[in-house]
């Protein structure tokens, strides 16, 4: 479908806020070993292809290697910000099979000036795509990819860097299937997100070169389907993760309500992320595929073939806007479909965030226009841990509406990002943190 003018803009503004270099396609692969596979043009490194046996403990590094950062100063004790490494490390997948991870640790120069050893933050990326080109790991080095046939913007780059300036050490996961070369990145998917969240954590606590120990207090940072993760694995850490204790987590925007988050991103900027939550869910469940194969039409079919392959940007210019009607024999939307079919309905259920209790405690913040992952089950999701008495501190954020999906999802991880990384600092300080459930009444 043809861009349309905000989206250009969105992309053009996202790309300037980040200082962001652009680099051909061509050209996005670093020495080493020869790729092993092209993705829209983009040579995706050895590195990221698995190995056939994996190890048996969730959280074992299988690999590392330098990962050079885009954006890297001389300093007296070494680069500014950090040094980099890319990591890929072993987790578990949604079917309690063993999977390989990538990610990336960076090992701040800045001195950690809060209480206790320096602490560590896992940072769940926001929304990069399906493409094996999108990894958060590779758009730390390739924060601006302008290519033949793919437009990806590392926006995370920004949270990742302000917490490396106040001496916090980071490790960004790149999630199941995304970057590595043996399997589709499952979406939106809570279990696989919050396991690959937990593990990265595990993973850099490994490395000889992380001055991390199992004595720093860890944090998680996410936002989008990044606050989807990160809300995960809070839920998830004490029965998976016993041996990471949280300090605290914060989930902004969250997708915690799958259902009410495909109604709303259907016809949206952000459409093709239904191609990307139905190639994932497909892969994780087998049950799902007689259901794809009655309703999906040739369109459907093509439309999830190709975003399969493709990252954020790719999917604003190519899908924004689309109507998931017209994927389907029936011309009813997915929207329709989830409510008509039992078994779809039911895994979306079975996605549902806000049904366990987080031990730690978790800051939830949503934008109160934002309407692509709709603040109403944002808030639902803090009012249902509220009731299950885990420490919430929910912060809606106010802002004008600019009548742009998009712009209004992304306005509040900008407006709140300094606030949300204050608190988590605080939390890896020490400092107690302060519920505000019973003002929940109250808040928008």
């Amino acid at each position: 479908m043809p861009a349309r003018p905000r989206m250009l803009a969105a992309a053009i503004a996202a790309a300037l806020a980040l200082g962001a270099q652009a680099v051909p396609a061509a050209a996005a692969a670093p020495a080493g070993p020869a790729a092993t596979e092209v993705s829209r043009g983009v040579e995706i490194p050895a590195f990221y292809t698995p190995p056939a046996e994996l190890p048996a403990a969730d959280g074992t590094l299988i690999r590392s290697e330098h990962l050079p950062l885009a954006l890297s100063l001389p300093g007296l004790d070494g680069p500014l910000p950090g040094r980099a490494t890319r990591l890929m490390y072993k987790s578990t997948d949604a079917n309690g099979e063993p999977v390989a991870v990538t990610g990336a640790y960076v090992e701040p120069a800045a001195k950690w000036r809060g209480e206790g050893p320096r602490p560590l933050v896992a940072v769940a990326p926001g929304t990069m795509g399906q493409g094996d080109q999108c990894a958060a790991s590779m758009a730390l080095e390739h924060p601006l990819r302008l290519g033949e046939g793919t437009v990806s913007v590392g926006y995370e780059n920004l949270s990742v860097y302000r917490m490396l300036l106040r001496g916090i050490a980071v490790v960004v996961t790149d999630y199941v299937g995304l970057g590595t070369t043996d399997r589709l990145h499952t979406y939106v998917n809570r279990v696989d997100g919050a396991h690959a969240v937990l593990d990265a954590v595990r993973a850099a606590r490994s490395l000889d070169s992380a001055s991390v120990t199992a004595g720093s207090r860890v944090g998680l940072f996410g936002y989008s389907q990044g606050g989807g993760a990160t809300a995960a694995a809070a839920e998830l850490q004490p029965s998976y993760a016993p041996d990471v204790p949280l300090a605290g987590t914060y989930a902004g925007a969250p997708p915690a309500d799958l259902a009410e988050v495909t109604e709303a991103i259907d016809g949206g900027d952000l459409a093709g992320a239904l191609g990307w939550s139905l190639n994932g869910f497909l892969q994780t469940e087998p049950a799902l595929r007689p259901i794809a194969d009655k309703y999906l039409n040739a369109d459907g079919r093509e439309a999830l073939a190709d975003l399969s392959t493709m990252c954020v940007g790719d999917a604003l210019f190519g899908y924004g806007g689309a109507d998931s009607a017209d994927w389907t024999t029936t011309g009813q939307s997915l929207g329709d479909i989830v409510r008509a079919e039992p078994v779809l309905r039911d895994f979306l259920a079975g996605q549902r965030i806000g049904r366990l209790r987080p031990d730690s405690p978790v800051r939830v913040a949503t934008g109160v226009g934002d309407d692509l992952v709709p603040h109403g089950q944002a808030r639902q999701l803090a009012v249902d841990w509220c009731r299950g008495g885990a420490a919430v501190t929910y912060t809606p954020v106010l802002l004008p509406g600019v009548g742009s999906g998009l712009l209004d999802h992304f306005a509040p991880l900008l407006a709140d990002q300094g606030s949300a990384i204050s608190w988590l600092a605080d939390r890896l300080s020490g400092e107690p943190a302060r519920s505000n459930c019973r003002t929940m009444p109250l808040q928008p």
